[in-house]
């Protein structure tokens, strides 16, 4: 195994940082281990945003759920899928480009360009010995998230990082087993098979909670996603993407 593998499999997500902010020089560098990421068509649909400022850190950790994490870091970027950029290609080009922005592929590639970079950020961070932690939250309430950012139209942040000096370590989370998640040829058919690997897994998560919580938590990972999916969360997105000039078509 060698270490970029060792620094992948050695992820977890960290939301306890030391007081100490990152150096301009490892932002730069985590900036441009995100840009040497794959993009498709050279299209290099994203942008991202560093914050530092302690009152906006602040509006922005109460927007994704008074997330204390989100404030109290050593830097905080917000992933964004960024169709601006292409609007003035058009403009510059004397184009009309407006049906493909606006189409659902396009915003996927978008969306998909920016998690690529993202990812190649994280592992440049955790490879430096910082702790990662990606901010979903912020999408609780896009709109506000967008004043805050001034982002123009067709650009949609996406997600937020934290990264900082981990002040304590957190367990590793077991994944999915590898077999039900990579399959050869074809989906797996067998539903009786697929139910097992599901059920093997709920016991391996239960015994990680009663492990990591002395008994008080036992739950499983299927209880754990039917009772977040069974409530609809963030149920304006598709207007809002669609006011933003993005998957309209």
């Amino acid at each position: 195994m060698n270490s970029v593998i060792e620094t992948i499999l050695n992820h977890r997500s960290q939301r306890s940082f030391l007081p100490r902010p990152l150096s301009n020089e490892q932002i730069k560098m985590i900036v441009e281990s995100a840009q040497a990421a794959s993009t498709s068509s050279f299209i290099q649909a994203y942008s991202i945003i560093g914050i530092t400022n302690p009152d906006k850190k602040r509006a922005l950790a109460e927007l994704a759920g008074s997330q204390t994490y989100v404030e109290e870091n050593g830097h905080l970027m917000i992933f964004c899928a960024d169709l601006y950029r292409h609007t003035m290609v058009g403009e510059i080009e004397s184009r009309n480009l407006k049906e493909s922005l606006e189409s659902t592929e396009k915003f996927m590639v978008a969306s998909i360009d920016a998690a690529l970079a993202a990812q190649n950020a994280a592992i440049a961070a955790e490879s430096m010995g910082l702790g990662i932690c990606y901010i979903g939250g912020i999408r609780n309430n896009l709109p506000e998230v967008c004043k805050i950012l001034k982002t123009p139209e067709r650009v949609i942040p996406l997600f937020g990082m934290v990264f900082g000096y981990p002040d304590q370590v957190n367990d590793k989370k077991p994944r999915l087993p590898i077999e039900h998640v990579y399959m050869e040829e074809e989906y797996e058919q067998d539903k009786e098979v697929y139910t097992e690997q599901l059920e093997s897994y709920n016991r391996t998560i239960s015994e990680y909670y009663k492990e990591r919580t002395g008994g008080k938590r036992a739950d499983t990972w299927t209880s754990q996603m039917a009772d977040m999916l069974s409530a609809g969360r963030r149920m304006y997105m598709k207007a809002f993407i669609e006011e933003k000039g993005l998957n309209r078509k």
